[in-house]
């Protein structure tokens, strides 16, 4: 026979594959989008707010948001895997340092505010693989790569230190040409110069 926890698991694993929910914790500033069903007709109504508490109990999970609606508090809670929470969508992470804020029910104003957690984003993906560890991979191994890094390693030396010299003798010909050029023409000018001065 199977345990009600094991099926309560198996549950949220089929939910969890039909629908995926964004990964949020208290203190972020979330939109719930609730199905509302009027006669026959459904339509989604959206709560925004601050989540304040989140209680994580495999299907019993649940999550609570507070609001200020026309100068009144409004605070509602929904579990997670309701059929009737349609979307949750962050709209803000916030910084905070506790899991419940019940503390944000004494406050108003800027005293409720909440600092937003910014996210450092780096470009580049990076994903652990486990290697397991074998004779091969050891000590024998990278003695053979060493060695025969250090063989490669030398004729591209040699071949880098032979391609700069002959870029420096490049650079070194061409304005020594440019500079005998200009003479030359600073000569003929010179000499434009002293014929008109005699005539």
């Amino acid at each position: 026979m199977k345990n009600i926890e094991e099926i309560n698991q198996s549950n949220v694993k089929k939910i969890i594959s039909e629908r995926k929910h964004p990964d949020f914790f208290p203190g972020d500033i979330i939109k719930v989008g609730v199905r509302i069903t009027e006669g026959k007709r459904d339509r989604i109504q959206y709560f925004e707010g601050v989540c304040i508490a989140k209680k994580n109990r495999d299907i019993n999970s649940s999550f609570t948001v507070r609001k200020i609606s026309f100068g009144e508090g409004v605070e509602r809670t929904f579990a997670l895997y309701s059929p009737i929470v349609d979307t949750i969508k962050v709209v803000r992470s916030g910084k905070v340092r506790r899991a419940k804020l019940y503390y944000l029910r004494d406050r108003t104003g800027k005293s409720a505010r909440i600092a937003e957690k910014i996210k450092k984003k780096i470009g580049i993906d990076i994903e652990t693989k486990i290697q397991e560890v074998t004779e091969e991979n050891v000590m024998p191994a990278t003695e053979d790569k060493s060695s025969q890094e250090a063989k490669e390693e030398t004729p591209k030396e040699e071949k880098k230190a032979e391609a700069t010299k002959e870029e420096t003798t490049k650079v070194k010909s061409e304005p020594a040409q440019e500079n005998v050029q200009a003479k030359e023409e600073q000569k003929k000018e010179q000499s434009k110069d002293k014929t008109e001065q005699k005539k």
